[in-house]
């Protein structure tokens, strides 16, 4: 026994969705991990805590490094899983493209902070790093997900906000930053582009 044949219209809208999707994730970074943003953004919020009890620069800026090394590393793993879960490629198309706008503000901000840490300047580096990461977000943002550069411009804001008030407030400026804003958008991420 045949079935009945489907309509023409339901098949082209088909058709025109699948399309869409293709288009879509040809031209966008969709491997953002979000779980792996609120992983970076729980360990930043300690680490913000841990580097307000440092008594001297050096065990501060150490809290700090240390904290961007796990945060490359948790980033990097859960990026590479939800890759792969998706079959989509890291070092081609969007996501290269993703890396490359990524790259030269996180080199800036690396160059800036060994320059500055010469000369004890301290309370320049919460709002360096925030603004540094925020425009590499911004950039690479480009070529994912529309939440993306949202956050960069986020991370920006903080990063200025940081650089108007007090130094003593580094910290904070940095947990509402790497913590509750990568937490936020992680989260939003990972709820609606899966994981």
């Amino acid at each position: 026994m045949h079935s009945a044949p489907r309509p023409l219209h339901s098949e082209a809208l088909e058709n025109l969705r699948f399309i869409r999707n293709t288009m879509e994730s040809a031209r966008s970074f969709t491997a953002v991990p979000g779980w792996g943003q609120v992983a970076m953004g729980v360990t930043a919020i300690g680490a913000a805590a841990l580097a307000a009890r440092q008594p001297d620069f050096s065990r501060w800026l150490i809290t700090w490094v240390a904290e961007a090394a796990l945060a490359i590393a948790l980033g990097a793993f859960a990026l590479v899983r939800k890759a792969r879960r998706a079959n989509t490629p890291i070092v081609s198309g969007p996501g290269r493209s993703f890396g490359l706008a990524l790259l030269p503000p996180l080199v800036a901000g690396a160059v800036m902070t060994a320059l500055l840490y010469r000369t004890g300047a301290r309370e320049v580096l919460p709002a360096l790093w925030l603004l540094c990461y925020g425009a590499g977000i911004a950039t690479g943002g480009a070529f994912s997900v529309r939440a993306v550069p949202l956050e960069g411009v986020s991370f920006m804001a903080l990063g200025l906000a940081a650089a108007l008030t007090r130094s003593g407030w580094g910290d904070l400026w940095m947990a509402a930053g790497f913590g509750i804003v990568q937490i936020a958008f992680g989260i939003y991420i990972a709820r609606r582009h899966g994981g």
